[in-house]
């Protein structure tokens, strides 16, 4: 049996729509979906820079971004000092992966349209129903979270072997059943990997739609065994709230702390970054 506890760890003004985040030592990595700059947040002294990763002539601002217009980055995810920003593939315009190398503050991108389409060929999910919210890399393999929130609730992990996702062969897609609110299943939202789990979050939204917003009906906390992808356990930890991202803040004996950003759908330059604690 697990417990949680909530609660408010920063608010942080000049970001919007924040989708993915991820910590590394004192700087808090956070991407949003309709921006085109990757932002950096010291926790210690509080203070905001923004990286420029999107270069498109075509855009006339990088924050705020049109909805028919934005990369709808909605996965972040680190290996090896390197940062990966993925699209959705949700449309045409978000086949984007953006690579950032923390050290070198390189930005390289790279053209997702290939592989998307291998996916959805494989997985049997249309266009209307391909919507990437995750990511994890683990150097050898990497598994990319489709959010069912699609007329036909396809949710389920990618499982790409090796290390160019690009060009990704050895493909599968392994669906996975979450629990509903009111018979809407909830769908992933964001996962990253501890040990042998694999923590995620998800959430209810009464829509059929990758693309139009719906009623917020809650949002779950939940892991799977890593070699078995066996269901551990799902957890409640709003009935109002739909977070986009997971990140590790501390892990003691018995108790996990994450860091968790909300995507409010709203255009304000404002998110709030939680901390959700987890105990056996």
């Amino acid at each position: 049996m697990h417990s949680t506890h909530l609660e408010i760890f920063t608010e942080i003004k000049g970001i919007g729509a924040a989708s993915g985040l991820f910590l590394h030592r004192n700087l808090l990595y956070i991407i949003g979906d309709n921006s085109g700059n990757l932002n950096e947040y010291n926790i210690k002294t509080k203070e905001l820079k923004k990286i420029q990763i999107l270069f498109d002539k075509n855009l006339n601002q990088l924050d705020n971004i049109a909805k028919v217009q934005k990369p709808d980055f909605e996965a972040l995810c680190y290996h090896e000092n390197k940062l990966y920003i993925l699209g959705s593939g949700s449309t045409i315009k978000r086949n984007l992966m953006i690579e950032f190398d923390l050290f070198g503050k390189k930005v390289v991108e790279r053209d997702l349209k290939e592989v998307y389409s291998k996916l959805q060929e494989i997985s049997k999910i249309d266009d209307k129903n391909f919507n990437i919210e995750g990511a994890i890399f683990t150097g050898d393999e990497w598994l990319l979270f489709n959010r069912g929130n699609g007329f036909d609730s396809k949710n389920g992990i990618f499982i790409i072997r090796g290390q160019d996702l690009v060009n990704g062969e050895q493909i599968r897609f392994l669906p996975i059943k979450l629990p509903n609110i009111d018979h809407v299943e909830s769908s992933f939202t964001d996962a990253v990997l501890l040990g042998n789990e694999i923590f995620f979050i998800s959430t209810a939204e009464d829509t059929k739609s990758t693309y139009t917003d719906g009623e917020i009906l809650g949002s779950f906390i939940g892991s799977l065994n890593k070699k078995t992808m066996e269901l551990n356990f799902t957890h409640r930890i709003s009935s109002h709230q739909k977070f986009e991202g997971i990140s590790v803040l501390n892990q003691d004996k018995g108790k996990i702390e994450f860091l968790l950003c909300e995507d409010r759908d709203t255009d304000e330059l404002k998110t709030i970054i939680y901390k959700l604690s987890l105990s056996n």
